[in-house]
């Protein structure tokens, strides 16, 4: 007779509430991270011989060298939104998430660091980049203050509660 084993359910990922940052902190960072962009974009240029008409093109591959992609999926109910980006890879303490009224920007910056071992020379090799910057535009404005925040198994979530809308004098007399 054989036997039948239950298989046995994952447990999930421990997870970890993200205070929001402050978004001029963040919007300072995220300067620093596309000036770091431009100089890459026109390093790019001045390599082509200074041939214009290219921009774009220096950019995104600027954009492609310094900064890993984060895919993100917007829902909405009727009085939320929720955001899911994929940050695999980072920790909590390695990323930041300035919340606004319309718009949320999440910053990661890897700490690259290869432990001693005695008695061998360490060679740190990743190709990946070790930065993410992505700005997320929201069509429906939130409340920052009532946001929810977290971390779990590389997978960021944001909880956001809808503005509520106050009618005008004007649409209540048309009502």
């Amino acid at each position: 007779m054989e036997s039948r084993e239950r298989p046995q359910p994952r447990a999930k990922p421990a997870s970890t509430i993200l205070t929001p940052s402050d978004p001029a902190k963040v919007q300072w960072e995220a300067q620093q991270v596309q000036l770091a962009i431009a100089r890459r974009a026109y390093e790019l240029f001045e390599a082509r011989g200074r041939e214009h008409g290219h921009d774009w093109e220096d950019w995104c591959r600027a954009e492609s060298e310094l900064l890993r992609p984060v895919s993100v999926a917007i829902s909405q109910s009727h009085d939320r939104v929720r955001v899911r980006a994929n940050v695999l890879g980072f920790s909590d303490n390695e990323l930041r998430v300035s919340i606004e009224p319309h718009c949320i920007t999440i910053l990661g910056r890897k700490d690259v660091s290869a432990p001693e071992i005695e008695g061998s020379k360490n060679v740190y090799i990743d190709l990946s980049p070790d930065t993410i910057l992505r700005v997320v535009e929201l069509a429906t404005e939130i409340v920052p203050e009532g946001a929810r925040v977290e971390l779990q198994g590389g997978m960021l979530r944001l909880e956001l509660p809808k503005a509520v809308k106050h009618a005008t004098k004007a649409q209540l007399k048309a009502a």
